[in-house]
């Protein structure tokens, strides 16, 4: 019993890094599917509440201990504008379960000045859609024997 709490609780410390951990480790330690939906929902959703009210605290106490010179146009702060440019609010939330980490993009939306709500809203869905569709697609994988849940 002590094993598998001790399981849960280090696959949902990965998961508020990266979304895709849960579905790929859940079926090792015999997870439900709708446990790793669960589990990989609460990962997300804790470091997008986490870093959307500490983005700014982060962005002014601690980034420049670890960043001396400031640049205003950094490539990464370029590469953070371009993105929220292009795709707005909907789209960075869509992309960060699937490309950039929960941490990542909470830290974006939150300090280009996203409303909170908003972005609780639709981190909460397309979170939702992703852990959906990586966990049905790892279940299909593993019922077509092209991987093992052990």
């Amino acid at each position: 019993m002590l094993e598998k709490a001790i399981s849960y609780f280090g696959i949902y410390l990965l998961a508020c890094l990266k979304s895709i951990f849960p579905p790929l480790l859940g079926p090792a330690v015999g997870m439900t599917p709708l446990e790793i939906i669960i589990i990989t929902m609460a990962g997300l959703m804790t470091s997008v509440v986490l870093f959307s009210f500490l983005g700014e605290i982060i962005k002014k106490n601690i980034l420049p201990i670890f960043i001396k010179k400031k640049g205003k146009f950094s490539p990464q702060s370029r590469r953070m504008v371009r993105i929220w440019t292009k795709y707005g609010i909907i789209g960075t939330c869509f992309l960060t379960p699937l490309v950039l980490s929960p941490v990542g993009g909470s830290l974006l939306v939150s300090t280009v000045g996203a409303p909170r709500k908003q972005v609780f809203f639709y981190m909460f869905i397309f979170g939702l859609f992703w852990s959906i569709v990586w966990t049905l697609s790892v279940d299909w994988l593993i019922g077509l024997g092209l991987i093992s849940a052990q």
